[in-house]
């Protein structure tokens, strides 16, 4: 497996070969060592230039995945398609990483991962399931060792910025994964902005039928309700699609010219090279033989579960059903404006009062935004509501995915592989169950699903917290004795 520690020197005494960037090279003994000369300046700019490129990227994704119930719903097309991806990025979790990053490198893995988004917006200009599920399989391939490089790239960066800053290791990563997802965060706004331009309606609206709408939404039941009709035209499907594909190409071009390679503090062999189960079995090795790992997975799952609620049903149940799709870009502004000031707020206020209190508020937060869910009529005069609404649930996930991922490179630091693959798999299985249920179960029956997930995880969160607190304390006894 290729084991990242983040805490030993690079070079392998005993092939006496470098690896930079999880290449093998011996070329690279006569060349400094990008890793060990990197500047905080160099670092900050790296953290820029991964940042901005998945703005781009996840522009075109994020919100053509926000369209996919309610633009592809024919023959459930767009939720099948979303559920796919994830389904095949739990596979890849498993045994691509490793493999490909050991081979490319981190900073070439992410642009050439990032080329299975571009065949899935290509596949949206004709979606049908011929077309969007091979595109969701190959995006899927590529989505895990995207991901779990980035994680590396930004939790090495942090390593390092704390060591020449002197400064707090856990405190750092919480600032770049904070920093990162304020940019990410951002995608939301420009996307969204862009769907709601594009297919605002020709005509003014006529009066729509809310009856089935919100908690009582029912796939089988709204298939004609007209509440989520809008006047769309194969030019707008078209525009849009254009739009969200040059973003794309623009995220990989930006990563390929500007992101540096690093020398990442890990030794590899040339068995980590070979395509192999190693990742699957260490994920599940690291799953079964550390408690903190075990109690994080019902988190881990609430985290793409909560997503996926959001961006699959509450854009089709609440906002189209209710206000029309060419609404559902601009409340969905209102979620990635909160998301990402939340998430720099929160990355950098963590350093003075810890995740604890970060935790409790989304637990708070999102719980009573479900119970509200499950009681409120939503209709067409009460669109406050709906921005409200959403900027609320931005605040909680910019909680879960700043604090979430910055606790599992705290908690993992020497085993950052297979914490990061186990995050991605469990958080990758929320995903696609919510996804895969979307046209079979109504609304409120995924609230309370919802709420039941949520509910274990706070449990399992807080045994966690006191774990580590009784590891920390035992640790000082020790070194003061």
């Amino acid at each position: 497996m290729l084991d990242v520690n983040l805490h030993n020197p690079l070079i392998d005494g005993h092939t006496n070969v470098k690896v930079i960037d999880g290449v093998a090279s011996t070329k690279a003994l006569q060349e400094p060592a990008v890793g060990q000369s990197m500047g905080p300046r160099q670092i900050r700019k790296n953290i820029f230039v991964i940042s901005i490129a998945f703005v781009f990227l996840f522009t075109a994704f994020n919100c053509m995945a926000n369209l996919q119930t309610s633009l592809n719903k024919e023959d459930g097309v767009g939720a099948w398609s979303l559920s796919t991806i994830y389904v095949s990025l739990i596979v890849s979790c498993m045994f691509l990483p490793n493999f490909i990053i050991s081979r490319l490198g981190c900073k070439w893995t992410i642009p050439i991962s990032m080329v299975g988004y571009i065949l899935y917006m290509c596949a949206n200009f004709y979606a049908v399931k011929g077309t969007m599920i091979p595109a969701s399989i190959i995006l899927g391939v590529g989505a895990a060792p995207l991901w779990i490089s980035k994680c590396i790239y930004l939790t090495q960066l942090g390593v390092w910025y704390a060591k020449l800053t002197k400064q707090d290791q856990d405190g750092i990563i919480n600032m770049f994964f904070g920093f990162f997802f304020s940019f990410f965060q951002t995608s939301q706004i420009w996307g969204n902005l862009i769907s709601s331009l594009v297919f605002a309606p020709d005509k003014s609206n006529t009066t729509t039928d809310t009856k089935y709408c919100g908690a009582r939404f029912c796939p089988e039941v709204t298939k004609t309700n007209g509440s989520d009709n809008f006047s769309q035209t194969t030019d707008k499907v078209y525009t849009v699609c254009g739009i969200y594909l040059a973003s794309a190409v623009i995220a990989v071009i930006i990563v390929s010219i500007f992101l540096d390679r690093i020398v990442l503090d890990k030794e590899t062999s040339e068995e980590d090279r070979k395509l192999s189960p190693k990742l699957l079995i260490s994920t599940f090795r690291h799953l079964f033989s550390s408690p903190l790992q075990a109690l994080l997975v019902p988190l881990t799952v609430y985290s793409g579960l909560e997503q996926a609620f959001f961006w699959g049903d509450f854009t089709q149940a609440y906002i189209s059903c209710t206000l029309g799709i060419w609404n559902l870009g601009y409340v969905m502004i209102c979620y990635g404006v909160a998301d990402a000031l939340c998430s720099i707020l929160f990355g950098r206020l963590v350093v003075y009062i810890g995740h604890i209190p970060f935790f409790i508020f989304v637990f708070i937060n999102h719980g009573a935004l479900q119970i509200a869910f499950l009681l409120w009529r939503p209709q067409e005069n009460q669109q406050v509501i709906f921005y409200v609404c959403a900027a609320l649930w931005g605040m909680g996930d910019a909680v879960m995915q700043t604090q979430l991922n910055a606790l599992y490179g705290n908690l993992f630091s020497d085993k950052a592989e297979a914490g990061f693959a186990n995050y991605r798999l469990w958080e990758s299985l929320g995903f696609a169950v919510t996804y895969a249920y979307n046209d079979y179960l109504c609304t409120d029956t995924k609230l309370y699903v919802c709420l039941g997930v949520l509910g274990t995880s706070v449990i399992c969160y807080f045994i966690v917290e006191l774990m580590s607190w009784r590891a920390k304390k035992t640790s000082l006894d020790i070194t003061k004795q």
